[in-house]
């Protein structure tokens, strides 16, 4: 389920016209007027159930520790994802405090119906507990996807991610890979095991995966949740300052970042992108760029090669 439509809508407005108030948020008058417009979704193959094309990550953002004032920064950049009409958020026990800032943001923002809560399990020991204390940390009742984080002991932790799925005590299964490590035994698995999700690293400048595990990920029906859209940070910095092309406008981009989205996410196998950040204006920049006209594969190519000149 999402968020009202009425309640989303006035909070994304009162959200932007504040960033308007404060200044520095160029993109917000082009947010505002597309706040109606539909949002991109793709299906989840094994049932069908539709999820936005960009998602939020955690990872080192969401590592902030008991600074209240850092976990109240963060509980907005939730609900400005919410509020941009986002739904999946995704994070690990490898994240430091991510799991419980994500849960004081859940619960200040009383639990909105539209997640999609993606969480994994790292650990060479006892899955079953440390998927417990995650859960405790979240604040909910279940999580609908739990991945494999990096294939750590991989061999014991899908089976009783499979089991717990079989029993109802879990939506989806998936496993990950960061960095382009282990591709090899990613595809063996994608091959062999009855998948929901794969997650792996795939932007601009790293595009293995789509020589075999997107096709993959197609003909057996798997989600692809893609992490290290903007390469940690490394993208969206060396492209700051520089002028967008003329083709940007094209597809309705403002910024940087939502031209970086949009090539990853106009990728027909591609599910959801899970950009991070600790600024609630690039949460509502990051889905604006699943709203609006997407590249065609001409245009894909010419992103490619003019990134590459810039980078």
């Amino acid at each position: 389920m999402s968020l009202p439509s009425i309640e989303r809508r006035r909070i994304l407005t009162a959200s932007l016209q504040a960033m308007l108030a404060a200044g520095g948020c160029a993109f917000a008058p082009t947010l505002l007027a597309q706040q109606q417009a539909p949002i991109l979704t793709r299906p989840i193959p094994s049932s069908g159930e539709q999820l936005p094309v960009v998602g939020l990550g955690s990872w080192i953002t969401f590592n902030v520790g008991n600074d209240a004032q850092a976990r109240a920064a963060c509980t907005e950049v939730v609900k400005a994802f919410f509020a941009g009409g986002g739904r999946l958020i995704d994070s690990s026990p490898m994240y430091g405090s991510a799991q419980s800032v994500i849960g004081d943001a859940l619960a200040r923002l009383q639990h909105p119906q539209a997640l999609f809560s993606a969480d994994k399990v790292w650990t060479g020991s006892d899955g079953a507990a440390q998927i417990e204390t995650s859960r405790k940390l979240w604040r909910i009742p279940r999580f609908d996807l739990l991945q494999v984080h990096n294939l750590l002991a991989v061999d014991a932790h899908l089976p009783l991610l499979l089991r717990m799925k079989a029993t109802g005590r879990l939506r989806y299964a998936g496993i990950t890979t960061s960095e382009g490590r282990r591709h090899g035994e990613i595809v063996k698995l994608m091959e062999s095991q009855p998948l929901d999700f794969v997650q792996i690293s795939y932007n601009v400048l790293d595009r293995e995966v789509e020589n075999r595990i997107l096709p993959l990920a197609r003909e057996r029906r798997i989600a692809v949740i893609v992490n290290r859209p903007f390469r940690q940070g490394e993208l969206t910095q060396s492209l700051a300052g520089k002028p967008l092309p003329a083709w940007a406008a094209e597809i309705g981009c403002t910024t940087w970042a939502q031209v970086l989205l949009k090539f990853i996410v106009s990728h027909p196998d591609v599910t959801c992108a899970i950009p991070a950040t600790s600024n609630p204006r690039h949460a509502l920049d990051n889905m604006l760029a699943a709203r609006g006209p997407m590249p065609d594969q001409n245009l894909r190519r010419r992103i490619v090669a003019d990134v590459k000149k810039l980078t």
